[in-house]
């Protein structure tokens, strides 16, 4: 259960406070939002996928109305990496305050911009690269290299007047990157020299000891998979996972193979990075969706989304055989990515279609084809010993997985007392050296489901849950009530319950009695008379039919 909510203290001057409004608790909508002297600096805006339970939603943001009425007090936002779960959520931000500077690297904000465009707006970009350092208001800010699953990734060391914050951004420590970039500890030791008053480390893969294994094994498993099928073979991935394309694009260009990129968003990104110089395409192996009719199957790569199970992505509509691409007996499909908790049933779900297709499914279950972008308890225990900070605060992660970081944090020296475990909401200040839990917000998911933005609430997945797994029964009835007589039904009818409409012949009598007897009793208003009416077929169908259904009462008074 989370903290109950309580106020903070007024802010005082020279006193940095720290909220995060996603991101902890769940991987994904990460957002952090920094105050001082009266100036916001807002780091990440990502998504969150949704879950099973939340039917129709398509994506999940921050709790940014929290900081509504103080959008002109914005200074920037600070972007660390291109992900989803970190720039996702900004167009919904920024269409509340359009010329909020936008800060990151070359590729992220390529990313951020091309998401932008499709919503028609134009960013205020302020390009940063690993070693600048750059003021905004009375944030004064530092980018440091980090090396993640996705090109350019940036942590920040935030100077204010109350002491400096590092916040790591998603990162780990390949030694032998693809690109060559390594997470910059020297920075990270330089920083510690000068003393670090708030550690804000990355959770994801705290839990798992030792050190992430590097990203250059996977891409000889993927050529000697590629190399072995006999038909088609189909990859899934991120669409912004640039190193696994590279990847994929060097295994099918050695095995005599071209590649197509399945996926509006797939294409997008490549193309981007491409144009930028982060992803290397050999000659001649891309070749168009359109225009690859006549490739055999054992000639060809097709590199999609999907690999998380999204119902509208490409490997889900393979599978449900609505996508021109068609999987079958021969071919084999390789799941290159990581399992993202929560969605678990839906992968599963995926794997199984593809193999009762008759598809050879490859999966990090049973090959070496993907590894973690994010550090291991090894990597985060040479961080801490490196930057020696005062206090330390676990972001990015599930709860274990933030209570597995700070144990790290703790067996590195860092005292339990300066450790803080907090939630979405938490509001943590920064001052003398110290940094303290001061309040909890109540943060609220929300949800984007279409055009709607924030107004579908709980109570609506409620109500969706409810007609999908236990039906829709309306009950219409007229009356005339000055006379307290029923002119005709009660009509029932069901959608989604096994029975058909006739058995509830039985129940239609005490819906009569009901109504007849509330109205003789004074009742005349409708919205009354409605409630009478689901009360009685809601009792009768929990006791005699064992459900749950919606009920949709429609009297209707004449």
């Amino acid at each position: 259960m989370p903290n109950p909510p309580y106020a903070p203290p007024k802010l005082k001057k020279g006193t940095l406070r720290i909220t995060p409004l996603g991101g902890l608790g769940e991987v994904g909508r990460n957002m952090t939002v920094y105050e001082i002297n009266g100036k916001l600096l807002v780091v990440d805006c990502g998504v969150l996928f949704p879950e099973e339970h939340q039917p129709g939603v398509d994506l999940i943001l921050p709790d940014i109305t929290q900081i509504e009425d103080r959008l002109q007090d914005i200074v920037a936002v600070v972007l660390t990496h291109g992900h989803e779960d970190h720039i996702g959520g900004v167009p919904y931000l920024l269409k509340r305050r359009e010329d909020i500077p936008l800060v990151g690297s070359k590729l992220t904000l390529a990313f951020v911009e091309a998401k932008l465009k499709e919503h028609r707006i134009r960013p205020k970009s302020h390009l940063v690269a690993e070693d600048d350092r750059v003021k905004f208001g009375p944030f004064d800010l530092e980018f440091i290299a980090v090396n993640h699953s996705i090109p350019d990734a940036l942590a920040v060391a935030i100077r204010t007047e109350a002491g400096m914050v590092i916040g790591t951004g998603d990162f780990k420590m390949d030694q032998l990157p693809l690109d060559g970039r390594i997470t910059d500890l020297r920075a990270f030791a330089r920083l510690g020299e000068e003393g670090v008053d708030l550690f804000m480390t990355d959770s994801t893969n705290a839990e798992v000891p030792g050190f992430t294994a590097l990203e250059k094994d996977i891409g000889p498993v993927l050529e000697r998979v590629i190399e072995k099928a006999s038909g088609k073979v189909v990859v899934a991935s991120f669409s912004s996972h640039v190193h696994r394309v590279q990847q994929v694009l060097d295994a099918a260009s050695k095995n005599g193979r071209r590649v197509v990129l399945l996926g509006r968003s797939m294409v997008r990104n490549m193309k981007i990075a491409a144009d930028l110089g982060f992803l290397d395409v050999p000659e001649g192996v891309l070749v168009d969706l359109k225009k690859s009719g006549d490739i055999p199957d054992h000639r060809i790569v097709y590199m999609s989304t999907g690999s998380q199970g999204e119902p509208m992505a490409v490997l889900s509509r393979m599978v449900n055989k609505e996508h021109q691409v068609e999987v079958g007996a021969g071919d084999t499909v390789i799941l290159a990515s990581s399992l993202i908790p929560g969605n678990e049933n839906s992968v599963y779900r995926i794997i199984n279609g593809l193999m009762k297709l008759g598809a050879n499914v490859v999966h990090k279950g049973n090959a070496k084809v993907h590894v973690s972008g994010h550090a291991s308890a090894g990597e985060l225990m040479y961080c801490y010993n490196i930057v020696r900070p005062k206090n330390v605060m676990p972001i990015h992660g599930e709860y274990r997985h933030l209570i597995a970081n700070a144990g790290v944090a703790i067996e590195t020296g860092v005292p339990q007392n300066r450790t803080i475990i907090a939630e979405n909401g938490t509001i943590v200040d920064l001052h003398d050296g110290v940094a303290r839990e001061v309040g909890q917000l109540a943060i609220d998911f929300i949800y984007v489901d279409g055009k709607s933005v924030g107004k579908v609430t709980d109570d609506d997945l409620r109500d969706r849950r409810t007609l999908a797994e236990e039906g829709f029964i309306s009950v219409i009835t007229v009356v005339e009530t000055t006379l307290g007589q029923i002119v005709s039904g009660p009509e029932i009818h069901a959608k989604g319950v096994a029975e058909s409409d006739h058995v509830f012949d039985k129940i239609k009598p005490q819906v009569a009695d009901a109504i007849e007897k509330a109205m003789k009793e004074g009742v005349t208003d409708q919205h009354a008379l409605q409630q009478v009416v689901r009360r009685t077929v809601g009792r009768w169908v929990g006791t005699k039919l064992r459900r749950k259904a919606m009920i949709v009462p429609v009297v209707v008074v004449v």
